[in-house]
């Protein structure tokens, strides 16, 4: 039985704390922890040693920035140890469709549009035969010359992405504002850069396609991949029940797993397909870099009457996203003059998408780090400037935000970290060689529902089943799921199996935009809904006297273990839950705040972070530890983006220089102070069934611009191109 949940309006409920268990919220370990620290979690490309027959097929990549293949010589490896075919037709993919868009992933493979899209996937008995017979695979080109790489090049051109937002008069408050900030900033683009390289294996057994695969979004990969190939959806099995961190860039299905589909197809052989390095870097997708304008217009107590924010970014021609630089923009901060605009430039480079937080990540920390230009401008303390710049209400659309403890963060966040209150001034600490600073900024992030489908089985012997497409990319889904299922079912969480994974199982949000938990977490909460009125009816009583704990069922002065309740029988429900209007009714977002101290050499411009401390609200926490880890994983790459990460395109053929691991600088070790998480209790009655929102990207927005406000505190340079490297500083280094 399937029961649906929509939300339209708040769920004032507040039936997890009305539970008897206790779980909900506890930091309880991932219950598949003790598989993935041993090596038993299958992976993706893992699946081969269960496969008898698995062959190996390596993409070949273009190395043009724009034009025609006009010749893929099978002739030139043919007689290459191990060789078996060169694959290339209109189904492979070119680009990574966006997961849930719902646009077709296919395109012309002879069409090139960028340096590295692949071209043709070259099978062999093994990978090294594959990668050496791929390494000389002949290709002829017709190269379109003076291709457009770059959008600094003088050629590009800008256009609106959407409307801008216009009210009231922008320049006028900036005339007669007593404090005014107009800067610019800049950020470089990243890659999701995660540990697992994107890897698919195919099997085609003459009328189902089955594909192990690391992937996000089951749901909408499943239909992406059918439309690929040209058969229904319900012919075709992914199957990704572990995956090595996504970040956005396997919502989609990628071109190695729509590639070793169409081998398997027809070559009749299972067929893996696994990414190197390179090319995960080259051909899946990129975060665009931006250059953004902030313009920002104070009363003389530093309320804003002006607000404006600007920027440009850049995409594949055709491609309908563009990263949402200014979503924070719209509702963080008041100035009833209003200008955001969003400007978009086409050029030949690889896929611009989803990375992790998509626009707050980057938008951000320029908002941030504008303010704190406007805090040094007003004389106003950095955390009273923005104390005093809570709107009451969503300065563009009128309408009342969902919860939002801000001020709390602000304020506990700056206990917390031990911030020093009052004027600041730079270059006022000085310990050897390096120059001492703070800095802080805000965090949000908007929050996001999606539709999902959970299956909760409570079986015979008083133990659960949970399961869902849904993965887990890292975040502590089964955990997460787990909980609730205990929680709402009066049990153990060791006594709940949760399987997700697999389009087998019904179809779950998927995780991206930070939905998942709250998603599948209430479609789960839903089904456990539908079997307590069953055990409440088994039982007689209503179901609002019903106590559920321990494994047993309670009502008035009679306990009833479950398994004697349920007779040997298995009750089962599909909870159904659906977002609804609640988003048309209320602002609903993830608040924070970052309090960094860092220290700068004096003599090379190194910068290292010394404390970090981040206070965040996000709704009701259903797992203490996961939400802790996950904040974390924000924080480290708030420094990322801050200090070390750029991809580096050459202005010649668009191609990235550093696609590596080696040259793309991620935040290592030693990069990483200790990192101090403070969670603020909330509930979120709109937020979801729970009261949770979301989590996972929520500590990267804003990061970067505590740690640039930091840096300035400490030597005076006012950095505003990311990453902030040792040469950006160096020539403006006080002397020594």
């Amino acid at each position: 039985m399937t029961r649906s949940l929509t939300m339209d309006e708040p769920d004032e409920r507040n039936r997890l704390d009305a539970m008897a268990q206790g779980v909900i919220g506890k930091p309880l370990d991932r219950p598949e922890g003790p598989l993935k620290v041993s090596g038993s979690a299958t992976y993706a490309a893992e699946y081969r040693y269960k496969i008898p027959g698995c062959v190996e097929g390596v993409l070949v990549t273009a190395t043009i920035a724009r034009g025609e293949v006009t010749l893929l010589d099978e002739s030139s490896v043919r007689d290459l140890p191990g060789f078996i075919a060169v694959i290339s037709d209109e189904r492979m993919i070119a680009r990574p469709a966006q997961g849930g868009a719902g646009e077709s992933p296919v395109r012309k493979v002879r069409e090139v549009q960028y340096y590295g899209q692949p071209i043709a996937l070259v099978v062999a008995e093994t990978f090294e035969q594959a990668r050496h017979a791929a390494k000389h695979l002949k290709v002829e080109y017709r190269e379109e010359p003076d291709a457009l790489v770059d959008p600094a090049d003088e050629r590009a051109t800008f256009e609106p992405f959407e409307d801008p937002t216009i009210q009231g008069d922008l320049e006028g408050s900036m005339r007669q504002a007593a404090h005014a900030v107009d800067v610019i900033y800049t950020t470089e683009g990243h890659n999701s850069a995660a540990m697992e390289p994107h890897a698919s294996i195919a099997q085609w057994d003459g009328e189902t396609l089955t594909l192990y695969s690391s992937l996000q979004m089951l749901r909408f990969n499943r239909k992406e991949l059918a439309d690929a190939l040209g058969i229904e959806p319900e012919k075709v099995h992914l199957l990704s029940p572990y995956v090595g961190g996504g970040f956005g860039s396997k919502l989609g299905i990628s071109p190695e797993g729509v590639a070793a589909a169409v081998a398997a197809i027809r070559l009749g052989r299972p067929v893996r397909v696994v990414m190197l390095r390179q090319q995960v870097f080259q051909c899946v997708m990129r975060r665009s870099e931006t250059r953004q304008r902030l313009r920002l217009a104070a009363d003389a107590e530093g309320r804003l009457i002006g607000f404006g924010h600007e920027a440009w970014v850049s995409n594949l021609p055709e491609e309908e996203f563009a990263e949402p630089v200014l979503q924070a923009s719209e509702f963080l901060y008041p100035g009833e003059n209003r200008v955001l605009d969003l400007q978009l430039a086409r050029v030949h480079r690889v896929t611009a998408g989803s990375v992790r937080a998509p626009g707050e990540a980057v938008g951000m920390q320029a908002l941030e780090a504008a303010m704190d230009e406007l805090a040094e401008a007003s004389g106003i303390d950095p955390v009273e400037l923005r104390l005093r710049n809570i709107p009451e209400r969503h300065p563009s659309e009128d309408i009342p935000y969902s919860s939002r403890k801000l001020e709390e963060c602000l304020r506990s966040g700056a206990e917390r970290f031990g911030w020093d209150k009052g004027p600041r001034r730079p270059c006022q600490r000085r310990e050897g060689e390096w120059w001492i600073g703070s800095g802080m900024a805000t965090a949000t992030r908007v929050h996001n529902l999606n539709e999902a489908h959970a299956r909760v089985t409570l079986r015979g012997d008083g133990t659960a089943e949970v399961a869902s497409d849904m993965t887990d990319i890292g975040t502590g889904t089964y955990a997460v799921l787990g909980q609730i299922a205990a929680e709402m079912l009066g049990l153990d969480p060791a006594a709940v199996d949760v399987k997700l994974g697999d389009t087998a199982f019904p179809p779950g949000s998927g995780s991206g935009g930070s939905w998942g938990a709250s998603s599948t977490g209430s479609a789960v909460f839903e089904a456990c809904e539908g079997i307590r009125e069953e055990l409440a009816r088994k039982l007689g009583c209503a179901e609002a006297g019903l106590t559920l704990k321990d494994g047993h069922a309670v009502s008035g002065n009679r306990k009833v273990p479950l398994a004697d309740l349920l007779e040997g029988r298995d009750v089962e429900e599909i909870g159904h839950f659906k977002p609804g209007k609640i988003a048309e009714a209320f602002a609903a977002a993830m608040y924070g705040a970052f309090f960094t101290e860092v220290a700068v050499n004096a003599y090379s411009g190194e910068v290292r972070i010394r404390r970090f401390t981040g206070a965040f609200s996000l709704g009701r926490v259903l797992n203490e530890k996961t939400a802790t880890s996950q904040c974390m994983g924000g924080m480290v790459w708030g420094i990322g983006s801050a200090l070390t990460e750029d991809l580096v395109f050459d202005p010649r053929d668009g191609h990235i220089v550093n696609p590596d691991l080696a040259e793309y600088h991620l935040p290592v070790n030693l990069d990483v102070p200790h990192l101090d998480v403070l969670l603020v209790e909330e509930r979120d009655p709109a937020g979801s069934p729970l009261q949770s929102k979301g989590v996972g990207e929520l500590g990267i927005c804003g990061a970067a611009g505590a740690i640039a406000n930091a840096i300035y505190n400490a030597c005076g340079v006012r950095p505003r191109s990311f990453p902030i490297t040792p040469d950006k500083l160096l020539p403006g280094l006080p002397e020594v």
